[in-house]
C-alpha cells in the first residue's frame, strides 16, 4: 500500500509584511506523533520528489523561494545538486552535527549558487560561527529563546552578514517586537490572526469592495455595480489588470467594467471582486500573503466539493465563496458575525462561516486542518468521506496553489 502524505506550506513574510518564501513541510497521514516524520531523509525525498517531480514548483511556490530541511545524510547526497538554485534554500536541521566535513559541505553547494539557512539556533556558538561567512539565514525559534535574552543575541548576530528569520511568532505584538529587534524575515500564520490589524481601520477600497459585492450577491443590475466601481476608479484599473492578467483564455482584452460583466458573466466577476477585497491596498506592489490564503482555501474548497458532487456546479460555486469570505473578519479587522449581518448570504453558506457547521462547514473545517498541518485531524476527516481521499486532496491542493500564484502574479 502506497504510503499517503501531505504537503504543508508555512509562509515566510519579510519587513513589509508581504510574502517572499514559503517553507515546505512534509506531513504522513498515517501518524499522529511530531507530524509523522520518523525519518528525516525520507521526509525531505518525499517533498522534493512531489514539488520539483510530480507536483511542479512553479504551482507550489510560484515566484517565490522555498525552504526545504536538509538532515545531514541529505546534505551530503548528490540528490541535492538537482534542486534549482535560485528558488530553494537549503534548511540545514538542528540535528545536524557542525563539524569540518559539514562546513566544507556547506562551503561546497554555496559555491554551486545554492542559498543556506541554519534552522533553530539558540546561541551563537563556537560551532556555528564558521558558517556565518556561508549561511544566507539565521533562524531563531521564539518559543525556545528567552525573550530577555532575545535582543542581545540578535544584537551579536547582526554583526555578521546573515539575515534573521524570527519562527512562530504568535502574535502582533511578537511581530512588532522582533521588527523592532531588527529581524529581517517572519514565519508563521501570525499575519492572518485579527490581532495583526488590531488599530487599524478598514481602508475606504474595501468598504466600496464589500459593498459591491453584496450588490451583486443581492441581484443588483449591472449598471448599478459599474457606478459603484465609479465611486473609485483605481478599483476599476485593479480589477481589469486582475482580470486580464489570470483571465484563463480570454479571446479578448477586457476594456471596461461593463465589458468585464458582459464578457465574464456575474459568477465570473464575482470572484475577481472577492479576491480584490483582499489585493486591495497593496497597489500591486507586494504579494499579499492573507490574499493567498484566502484564493488558496477558496480554490480548494471548490474542487474538493467538485470531486464529493462532480455534477452540482452550484455547490461548488459556494464552496468556493465560504473560504473566500472566511478570513473577511482579518481583512475588515471586525467580527466574522457583524460583516455577514450587512450581505445577502444564504443560510448554508451564513451556517458555515460563522459556526462550521453543514457540509460546506466541513470542508472549511478541513482547509484550517491542512493550513496548521494537522496531518492526523486532515486523514480522520478523509476517513469520513468516501469521495475523497489522500491523492484526490494532494491534486487539489496542487491545482489550488497554482491558481492561487497565478492571480498574485
Amino acid at each position: 500500500m502506497q504510503q499517503q502524505f501531505f504537503l504543508a506550506r508555512q509562509p515566510i513574510l519579510d519587513r513589509k509584511e508581504s510574502l517572499c518564501a514559503f517553507e515546505l513541510l512534509f506531513r504522513s497521514g498515517s501518524k499522529s506523533a511530531e507530524a509523522g516524520v520518523l525519518d528525516d531523509t525520507h521526509a525531505t525525498a518525499q517533498v522534493m520528489v512531489n514539488v520539483f517531480g510530480d507536483m511542479g514548483i512553479a504551482n507550489v511556490l510560484g515566484a517565490n523561494k522555498g525552504f526545504i530541511n536538509l538532515d545531514a545524510e541529505f546534505l551530503y547526497s548528490d540528490t541535492v545538486e538537482l534542486l534549482p538554485r535560485n528558488q530553494v534554500v537549503l534548511e540545514l536541521l538542528e540535528t545536524i552535527v557542525i563539524d569540518d566535513a559539514v562546513i566544507a559541505r556547506c562551503r561546497e553547494l554555496k559555491a554551486m549558487g545554492f542559498s543556506l539557512a541554519l534552522d533553530d539556533v539558540l546561541e551563537l556558538g563556537d560551532d556555528i560561527k564558521p558558517l556565518l561567512d556561508v549561511v544566507d539565514v539565521i533562524k531563531l525559534d521564539l518559543t525556545q529563546i528567552a525573550p530577555a535574552r532575545l535582543p542581545e543575541l540578535v544584537k551579536e548576530f547582526r554583526k555578521y552578514p546573515v539575515k534573521l528569520l524570527a519562527e512562530k511568532v504568535e502574535d502582533r505584538e511578537q511581530a512588532k517586537s522582533c521588527m523592532e529587534m531588527g529581524f529581517d524575515l517572519f514565519q508563521g500564520y501570525y499575519f492572518a490572526r485579527p490581532e495583526m490589524l488590531s488599530g487599524k481601520r478598514a481602508d475606504a477600497s474595501k468598504m466600496v469592495l464589500l459593498r459591491i459585492l453584496t450588490l451583486m450577491l443581492g441581484g443588483a443590475e449591472n449598471d448599478k455595480i459599474v457606478n459603484a466601481f465609479k465611486e473609485h476608479p483605481t478599483l476599476s484599473y485593479n480589477l481589469l489588470r486582475m482580470v486580464n492578467s489570470a483571465g484563463n483564455n480570454l479571446a479578448v482584452k477586457i476594456s471596461s467594467l461593463g465589458h468585464g460583466l458582459m464578457v465574464l458573466g456575474r459568477r465570473a466577476l464575482q470572484r475577481w471582486v472577492q479576491l480584490l477585497l483582499y489585493a486591495s491596498g497593496t497597489n500591486g506592489a507586494t504579494v499579499s500573503p492573507l490574499m493567498q490564503l484566502a484564493a488558496t482555501r477558496a480554490k480548494l474548497m471548490e474542487l474538493v466539493a467538485r470531486q464529493i458532487r462532480q455534477r452540482d456546479l452550484d455547490y461548488a460555486d459556494r464552496a468556493f465563496m465560504v473560504g473566500m469570505l472566511s478570513l473577511l473578519d482579518v481583512l475588515m479587522d471586525e467580527p466574522l458575525h457583524d460583516i455577514v449581518a450587512r450581505m445577502s448570504l444564504q443560510e448554508e453558506i451564513e451556517a458555515a462561516l460563522l459556526h462550521r457547521s453543514g457540509d460546506l462547514g466541513d470542508l472549511l473545517a478541513l482547509c484550517g486542518e491542512i493550513e496548521s498541518c494537522d496531518a492526523a485531524a486532515v486523514q480522520r476527516r478523509l476517513h469520513s468521506r468516501p469521495g475523497l481521499n489522500a491523492d484526490t486532496l494532494n491534486g487539489a491542493q496542487l491545482q489550488a496553489l497554482g491558481w492561487a500564484n497565478s492571480i498574485a502574479m
